[in-house]
């Protein structure tokens, strides 16, 4: 299992439920979950196959800045 961890510029948790079943249908459904009290809006997912690039691509498709966080 690997946790893949993004900056993004998601702000709202109407924001993350528009993009809930997007992010679902890329990751899996409970495999992703967003830090939005953190000052980089945190999106960490869960997977032991995504590319990050596949996330980065679907929320910059829906507006979004989404960049990945080196350890």
């Amino acid at each position: 299992m690997e946790v893949l961890v993004f900056t993004t510029t998601v702000q709202s948790q109407e924001q993350v439920k528009i993009l809930a079943p997007l992010i679902d249908s890329l990751a899996g459904k409970d495999r992703w979950n967003f830090a939005l009290d953190d000052c980089d809006k945190i999106l960490r997912i869960v997977s032991d196959h995504l590319k990050p690039t596949a996330a980065i691509h679907l929320l910059n498709q829906y507006g979004y800045r989404c960049q990945e966080l080196s350890d």
